[in-house]
This record gives structure tokens, sequence and C-alpha cells, in this order.
């Protein structure tokens, strides 16, 4: 009975420390390479849409070696740019009315931000990820799903995010609060195309 007894607590203490701390699978941060990468967005309107770019100040990608685990994102709101209207004057007052108090307010917050809280996997290389997304001074959560691949020392990833600029305080032209706006309401949902570029 005693070496019956010896051996299941070998067995135990052998499989604790295969679990242990020591064979954990190891974290690895990828920074993410603002020239490579660029967020595409797309706001709508009743009689239309505009679309631009803005850039990725700097972040960073976690996996555990094999798997996308989290990130931080920082987003250079100064970048913004509009690809859809080819008059300069017209494109620089669309812009500065873009960046101002209606809308983000460039000036008193410079930058966006996406903590990611959680990642579950849905795929080989496919996740729906939760975040806590900043704008405006406002911090709400997202989910939305990602494609992420790692590739030895470098990860891409992509991500279509859906989001509700009135919970961030953005109220200009939106119905829900000017309701006889009639055909110049701008719909309170935007898009963004997130197009991501990071290495060790």
């Amino acid at each position: 009975m005693k070496t019956l007894l010896s051996l299941a607590a070998g067995f135990a203490l052998a499989a604790s420390a295969w679990a242990g701390p020591g064979n954990a699978p190891k974290a690895v941060t990828y920074k993410v390479d603002p020239a490579k990468s660029n967020i595409t967005w797309v706001g709508k309107k009743v009689t239309g849409e505009h679309t631009g770019k803005i850039s990725f100040s700097n972040g960073t990608i976690l996996t555990d070696g094999k798997a996308f685990t989290g990130g931080t994102f920082v987003v250079d709101m100064k970048s913004m740019t509009c690809t859809d209207i080819s008059d300069a004057e017209t494109n620089g007052k669309f812009l500065g009315h873009m960046t101002s108090p209606d809308f983000f307010d460039v000036t008193g917050h410079p930058t966006s931000k996406l903590v990611v809280t959680s990642v579950k996997k849905t795929g080989a290389n496919t996740y729906n990820v939760t975040g806590d997304l900043t704008i405006k001074g406002t911090t709400k959560p997202v989910t939305f799903p990602a494609t992420v691949t790692i590739a030895g020392n470098k990860v891409t990833a992509k991500a279509d995010v859906t989001v509700d600029r009135t919970a961030y305080d953005i109220r200009y032209g939106s119905k829900k609060f000017f309701e006889s706006i009639g055909d110049k309401a701008i719909f309170d949902e935007f898009e963004l195309k997130l197009d991501v570029v990071a290495s060790k």
C-alpha cells in the first residue's frame, strides 16, 4: 500500500511540476508599426457617406507564442484624413468640422485608445475580441471579430469595428437627439476597418 501511495504522490508531483509556471506558454509582445498599419473609417448620412484614414500612434499585440491573447492600440486623431472629397478647400472644411468639438475634439483629445480585455478563439486565426474603447475622454466596451495571423517575428491583425458615436457624446446631426433634422441626419454608427502590422 505504501508503494502505491508513493507512486501516486510521485505522479501528482510530476504533473504539478509540468503544469507549473515554468511550463506555461511564454507571453510574447509585438510592437505595432504605425508606418505599415492604418484604420479606414466610414461615416454615413441620409444623403451619402464619407471615408478616410487614421494612423496608429503606437501599440502592442500580445500572444502566447501560438495565439493572440491581447493588446493595446493608440490612435493619433490628428492624422485623420478624408479620401472621398477631391476639392482641397471643401476637404479642409470637412476635416476642420470633424476634428472640432462637434465631433472628435482633436485639440482636447488628440488620441483614442483600444485596450483588449478578453479574447475568445473561434477558428485557426479568428477571434471574438472585447475591449475598452476610449474616444473623446469616454470609455465604453466594444466587441468585434478579428483575424490575427502570427508568422515568426511578425503579426498581422485585421478587424471590422462598428462604433456608436453617441455613446462617446458625439451628438452632432444625430436623429436620436435632433428628431426634426430630416435628410441632414448623420447616422449614429460609423465603421472602422483596422489593418495592423506588428513585429518583435
